[in-house]
């Protein structure tokens, strides 16, 4: 039974109690020594990760440069990695593609088709035509980049257009072409003013949010902005903070308490904003 993106999301999120995802960006100079004796050491660290978390977390992101970089053995990875998380868990494909459409076919085939994540990240400044092929199935959700968390966001993102930031324009556009329900928005933690902004024009839709953690963004201003009215559909992202919380033999023990404490916290400003 294929089950639309928004329905997983909301189970998930409800089953494990957690909007936590887990990024796995996975640097193979960071992994521990003791790995490098199986065949994909950066496989083995994510399995390792991924076991340890499981029950904490509603989504697992891959940045895919991780894995592109080295070489075509990161294809194999990514699947092997994919086929370790549970079914039920969310897991999204950060690649931010987005091309004219010949070349978003081909992108959109490896995401959705080969590799089959959940959800993908797109940039949205090509259209329509860019975004399409990764919103076919209802069962896949593409997060159009809204407002990143990274400084040179400024230069294009919050330029006035007909008296509003371009990012508006964005969302106003990327709702207009929500019609399956599965367009999702980027939404930085760094910028908590445009989140509360961004949840306001798109109060249905749900908002990947990257930046807690190593980009110090703004936690309780996420959770208090980022949800929806019922506390849900945000996805709050934590990648380095969790997975090299050791750099040790320890690192998926050490993984798994960082997850909890940053669960916990995200749970204790849901309880604070939005009621049991």
């Amino acid at each position: 039974m294929i089950m639309d993106f928004i329905d997983k999301l909301r189970r998930i999120q409800k089953k494990n109690n957690s909007l936590l995802c887990i990024g796995l960006d996975t640097e193979v100079s960071r992994v521990p020594e003791s790995l490098f004796r199986w065949g994909d050491p950066q496989f083995e660290f994510n399995r390792k990760i991924i076991d340890a978390a499981k029950d904490l977390v509603c989504a697992y992101k891959l940045n895919i440069s991780f894995y592109e970089s080295v070489g075509e053995h990161g294809w194999y990875t990514v699947h092997q990695t994919l086929a370790r998380i549970p079914e039920e868990i969310v897991t999204i494909g950060d690649g931010k593609r987005g091309d004219i459409r010949n070349s978003a076919e081909k992108q959109a085939a490896l995401f959705c088709e080969d590799w089959e994540f959940a959800a993908s990240t797109v940039n949205p400044y090509m259209g329509f035509d860019a975004v399409e092929p990764f919103t076919r199935r209802r069962d896949q959700c593409a997060f159009i980049l809204a407002v990143t968390s990274n400084k040179g966001s400024k230069d294009f993102q919050h330029l006035k257009v007909m008296g509003k930031p371009l990012y508006e324009h964005v969302i106003r556009t990327a709702r207009k072409w929500n019609k399956r329900k599965n367009i999702g928005l980027v939404v930085g933690a760094t910028r908590p003013a445009e989140l509360k902004r961004v949840r306001s024009l798109a109060p249905k839709m749900p908002l990947l949010i990257p930046g807690i953690g190593a980009q110090k963004g703004d936690l309780k201003a996420t959770v208090r902005f980022g949800c929806d009215r019922n506390g849900e559909l945000a996805i709050i992202n934590v990648g380095r903070s969790i997975i090299y919380a050791s750099n040790g033999d320890d690192f998926a023990e050490k993984a798994r308490e960082a997850a909890i404490r940053y669960r916990d916290e995200i749970n204790g400003y849901r309880e604070k904003y939005f009621g049991g």
